[in-house]
Order: C-alpha cells, then structure tokens, then sequence
C-alpha cells in the first residue's frame, strides 16, 4: 500500500454513504474531513433507507458496524405478492444461505447513528451545519468554499473531493458532470404506522391493485411502512390494529439517472450524488456505500484513478434491474397484468430463479470486493 499520510480528502454529505466513506477511510489511518449542511443524522421518525442487505453488512463488517446492525435489525422471512388478495408468488429470504441474512431491516436514522458511533470512535466527527456552496479553480485541483450557518466560512484545496451529497449535489453541478436519465410519470405514496402492540413482522407484501400496487414493509413488531401508486391509499390499507399513530408520510416520484464517469480529476462521486434509481428492491443505500467502501480502498491503495472503471458497470446493472422491477409494479395495460400474474406463480416451480432473485435481494451480484475474503 502506497503512503496516503499527507492526503487531504474532504467530503461533502455525512448520510450513510458520506459516513461509511469516513469510515472505511478512517480505519483505514486516513483522516476525512466530512461536512453537511444538515443539523445531524436523519430523524428517528423519518425511516427512510430500511433495507440493508448482506452485501452491505459484509462490507461493514470489518469496522464493527455490521454487529451493531445486526444488535437492533429485523429479520423477516421472506416477501409476499399477491393479485387483489390472490396470492402468487412467496420469495423466502431466509433460505438464503450467505454468511449474512439476504436483507435486515432498520430505519436509516438508525444506520446513521451507529456508523457515527464508530466514526467517533476513531476521532472524526462530521461538520454538521456546514455547507459546500462552490467549487472553483477545476476538477484537477479543487478549490472548495464552506459555509457555517455561524455566517463563517473557509475556502480549502483538499487533494481529494468526494461529492456524497445527494441527488441534487452540488459538488456534481459545479464540477459540470452531467446527469442524465428520466423520470417516471408515475407517484408513490407511503407512510408508517405505529401500533399499540406487536403485529406480524413477519413478511413484507405487495398486492397489485390492477392497475398499481399497495404495498407494506415491517419496520419494527410494532411498526409499518405502506407503500403505494394510490393517492387514497390509506383508505385502501387493512391494517393489522388499530393503529396508535402515522409516525411519518411522504410522496415522490422516481428518476433513474446516473453520471457517465464516476469521477473527473479529482472529484469523485458517490451514492445518490452519482446515481439514483426506484427503491423497489432496496438498492439506493446499498448501492451507494458499496461505492464508498470501493472508494476507501482505492484511495488507501493509490489507486482512486480506476474508481469510476470499476464501480460504473455494477451501477448500470442495479439499475438495469430496478428498471425491470418498477416496470413489473407500475404497468397498467390489461393484457401485461394479466400476463404478469399468469407468471410470477411459476416462479415459485423453478429453484434457480428464486436462487437469483434471493442474490438480487442480497446484494451479490456485483463483483465481490477484493480487499475481502471470499465467503
């Protein structure tokens, strides 16, 4: 390993992908700066990111992270479609035989706060109310302007610049990297439900509505995402109890989009700053700290050059993929619903496309990371 020591990196985001990149630096001997303009971590009661698959927690691994998840995670068995009630088709999770469970569930707000806790650890603390607002001077020497809301401000020329904050980054805006991609027509609707008492965690559902879809995620025994096409979808939602409150709500629309290089002297991006792309499959943050911890190593191995060559042919095919999938959830003409609820049971008859499916879920289609042993 080449001697990094005088390397001066700075991050800009300190979401999981901006706090998984610390610190897979950090333990690395590296020092990041890392700021955001946020006040903190994501909010208790705004889940967001939930799945967390085996990939991930293999990559965590080695910084402690992954016992800390697996300490607080849900395990379910496995996830239910259904037709209007009719059931087609049971994908069971938990026969996924890998070193870890194929996908745990924990809000990301939680996430957050047990890589900060390790962060912390090894001595780096995320600047928080502190935001990127320019890159100047090229992409081959970085001049970069911070601002506190204390209205102080600094401008710094680290050796390395990693863009980690999010769809609308600005660290890709200012250094001209496109961003190309669409948008769907379509909206989705979701929110939590808590309960008074524990209801069954035990499998996530999606029913198709013919058109559209309703779909419900545990979080927690007592807590419930849905997720849906539907504006009035909450009307349509059988719930397990009564529920004790809506502990959040949302609604967005959905791009896949993802830069054409992965890099551009030396500004680098990652997650969502890079691509972003439907949550049908629990892809996004997964994704995205796999390409903070291929980054890590790269810069710790003087190798961050061939980061865009080695991570862009694992983001088209999740992207690929989660094309596939949005299509399959949101198609509306009669003939491809009926199709489509004619194969999905069929499904359930041959081994090795549940096989696939299941290392879809998990996160190990894309190549395995070097640095690691093989499971």
């Amino acid at each position: 390993m080449v001697s990094r020591a005088d390397t001066s990196i700075l991050i800009a985001g300190a979401g999981p992908v901006g706090l998984a990149l610390a610190l897979e630096l950090a333990r690395r001997g590296l020092k990041p700066r890392i700021v955001s303009e946020n006040d903190g971590p994501v909010a208790g009661e705004e889940s967001r990111a939930l799945g967390i698959n085996a990939r991930t927690l293999r990559l965590l691994a080695p910084s402690g992270v992954t016992a800390d998840i697996q300490a607080q995670a849900l395990q379910i068995e496995g996830l239910r479609l259904s037709s209007l009630g009719n059931p087609l088709l049971t994908v069971r999770t938990n026969r996924y035989r890998g070193e870890y469970p194929a996908l745990s569930i924990l809000p990301q707000g939680v996430t957050e706060r047990l890589l900060l806790a390790r962060l912390k650890a090894l001595g780096i603390a995320p600047e928080w109310r502190t935001a990127v607002i320019s890159v100047n001077g090229g992409t081959r020497a970085p001049e970069v302007t911070v601002h506190r809301d204390d209205d102080s401000g600094e401008t710094v020329k680290p050796s390395i610049l990693i863009g980690a904050d999010g769809a609308h980054s600005l660290v890709r805006r200012s250094c001209g990297l496109s961003f190309p991609g669409n948008a769907l027509e379509n909206e989705f609707f979701l929110a939590d439900y808590a309960y008074d008492a524990p209801v069954d965690a035990s499998h996530a559902r999606v029913d198709f509505t013919n058109p559209g879809v309703l779909a419900c995620i545990p979080i927690r025994t007592n807590l419930l995402r849905y997720i849906s096409t539907h504006a009035d979808f909450e009307e349509r939602i059988a719930h397990p109890a009564a529920p004790a409150a809506q502990t959040w709500r949302s609604q967005f629309k959905i791009s896949f989009r993802h830069v054409p290089e992965m890099a551009k002297g030396r500004v680098y991006l990652a997650g969502d700053a890079a691509h972003i792309h439907s949550p049908i499959g629990a892809r996004g943050m997964n994704l995205g700290i796999e390409d903070a911890c291929w980054l890590a190593w790269l810069i710790a191995e003087g190798r961050e050059e061939e980061y865009s060559r080695l991570r862009l042919p694992a983001v088209r095919r999740v992207l690929r993929q989660t094309r596939m999938l949005t299509a399959i959830v949101t198609m509306d003409r009669p003939s491809s619903l009926t199709l489509r609820n004619r194969l999905l049971p069929l499904l359930s008859h041959l081994p090795f496309a549940e096989d696939a499916l299941l290392k879809g879920i998990a996160g190990m289609d894309t190549p395995h990371p070097p640095w690691l042993a093989a499971a």
